[in-house]
């Protein structure tokens, strides 16, 4: 979305050639290999655990912090192989965001009118929004310490970066 942003406002008469059908289907390929590698990592550290806590969650659908819960080993050291994979997708997409975003933002400023300041403004910010409130409430759900859980507010936070994001777009 921010490349597509990037593109409309930067270099609108070059739209048709940067994002052509041949630059979506990389970029669209590479965000499913990322997540089917991503799920892949997740799904096996998650079968490899034993449980001795029994396998009732107190969610409406399997999140890991809450798998790590019913877990009687201690698998820091996947864990944080888990956490560190993470980290990196996320952080390549927040950088590539912001640079996005920055050059957005230089190329509004450099827009003469008002209008079509507002205009720009007014394309950008309800992505921004979304990425806020998905990378926060993410954040927080997975950052946390412990000792801040409860599982109602597990949940609240589950539901704003698992459902709010997508029905937004």
């Amino acid at each position: 979305m921010s490349y597509d942003r990037y593109v409309a406002i930067c270099k609108p008469l070059h739209y048709g050639t940067l994002l052509g059908s041949r630059a979506c289907v990389h970029m669209a390929a590479a965000a499913w290999a990322t997540g089917f590698l991503n799920a892949l990592l997740l799904t096996a550290n998650t079968f490899s655990l034993p449980l001795c806590k029994g396998n009732a969650l107190g969610q409406f659908f399997c999140e890991i912090p809450q798998i790590l819960k019913l877990s009687c080993s201690h698998s820091y050291l996947r864990e944080l192989g888990l956490i560190v994979f993470n980290l990196l997708v996320v952080f390549g997409c927040f950088v590539f965001i912001v640079v996005s975003y920055v050059q957005i933002l230089r190329a509004m400023l450099r827009i003469p009118s008002e209008q079509g300041r507002h205009k720009a403004f007014s394309t950008c910010l309800p992505h921004l929004a979304v990425v806020s409130l998905f990378l926060s409430t993410a954040m927080f759900a997975y950052l946390k310490p412990s000792s801040v859980s409860s599982p109602s507010l597990d949940l609240v936070v589950s539901v704003l970066y698992s459902v709010v994001p997508p029905a937004e777009f």
